[in-house]
């Protein structure tokens, strides 16, 4: 079965490598190579690093669309299967038409929920109790293709994006494994998405960081555990950002104005919400460490009564 892999970041990596100890991975596809940090440093993207590593040919087109050259060498391999995770391009129809079998991507979330840039946040910023990886036929539109097979994964109270990132990572690749052998010899029916049953999930802002105290507390820890560990919600204590990198929600009120420190201890900082109360466990200060409070407070006070920003 030879196999033309598209996929740029590090949630794509387990996925190429399970392909490869399976399959016959003939061409792999990323993005560009892109400067990074503050000496600009020319880096690759991880997949590139393991197509190289396995001396695999990349392709590093900037928009596969319009590359008719190297849609001519796709072409010219002749893939059975073209799969994609997190490759960060829209494919044209002439792409899609290419392989013998299929396009088959892998999306984090339970279709048709989550279509889009950033499913892993907002499933956690939502709410939600469960994600999962699904596996689909890919069309033209924004994940909007016929549905193969799905993994489902419990959402823990305190879990973070970060978390659930890894744990999608981990498994999808033997999801497209059944996914390929399935589909292969026509044991898989696909299942159409149910336009109305989906929402968006657009990619992350900065803007969106910063806490709005008058939410429930339940909003804002869900908010605080699905922008860790990027771009990371953020509060003003006393003209410093205070970033907040995890928190827990307690069963108790408060009648002071939201925002306002109510206790600071070993525990952390209780803060009052819209609704509610909330505990901030860990944070972090410009050009500092990130810390669990009680580390924090070691050699640092924060005042119990001011009203964060």
């Amino acid at each position: 079965m030879n196999i033309v892999f598209m996929g740029t970041p590090e949630f794509a990596v387990p996925s190429l490598k399970i392909l490869i100890k399976n399959f016959n991975v003939i061409g792999v596809f990323t993005q560009p190579d892109k400067p990074k940090g503050r000496g600009n440093k020319v880096t690759i993207s991880p997949i590139k690093e393991v197509a190289l590593e396995n001396n695999i040919k990349v392709y590093q087109p900037k928009s596969l669309r319009k590359d008719t050259e190297i849609i001519q060498e796709l072409k010219d391999l002749d893939p059975d299967y073209i799969i994609v995770v997190a490759y960060g391009q829209i494919l044209s129809k002439e792409v899609l038409n290419i392989p013998k079998y299929a396009c088959i991507n892998l999306h984090a979330s339970l279709l048709p929920k989550y279509r889009g840039a950033a499913p892993i946040n907002w499933a956690i910023i939502n709410g939600e109790t469960v994600s999962g990886n699904t596996s689909m036929l890919m069309d033209v539109g924004l994940d909007t293709g016929d549905m193969l097979l799905k993994q489902q994964v419990d959402i823990e109270e305190n879990m973070t994006a970060g978390e659930l990132h890894d744990i999608l990572k981990d498994i999808g690749g033997e999801l497209l494994i059944k996914t390929i052998e399935g589909y292969s010899k026509k044991e898989i029916k696909s299942i159409k998405q149910e336009d109305s049953e989906t929402c968006y999930a657009s990619m992350l802002d900065k803007k969106l960081a910063k806490i709005n105290w008058e939410k429930s507390a339940k909003e804002i820890h869900d908010l605080i555990r699905g922008l860790n560990p990027w771009p990371v919600s953020y509060t003003e204590y006393k003209e410093q950002i205070m970033k907040i990198y995890s928190s827990k929600t307690l069963d108790k009120t408060s009648e002071k104005e939201a925002g306002t420190i109510l206790k600071v201890n070993d525990e952390g900082i209780e803060v009052s919400c819209g609704e509610k109360v909330i505990l901030l466990t860990s944070i972090q200060f410009p050009g500092k460490k990130v810390l669990l409070v009680k580390d924090y407070l070691r050699g640092n006070t924060i005042e119990e009564g001011y009203v964060l920003k």
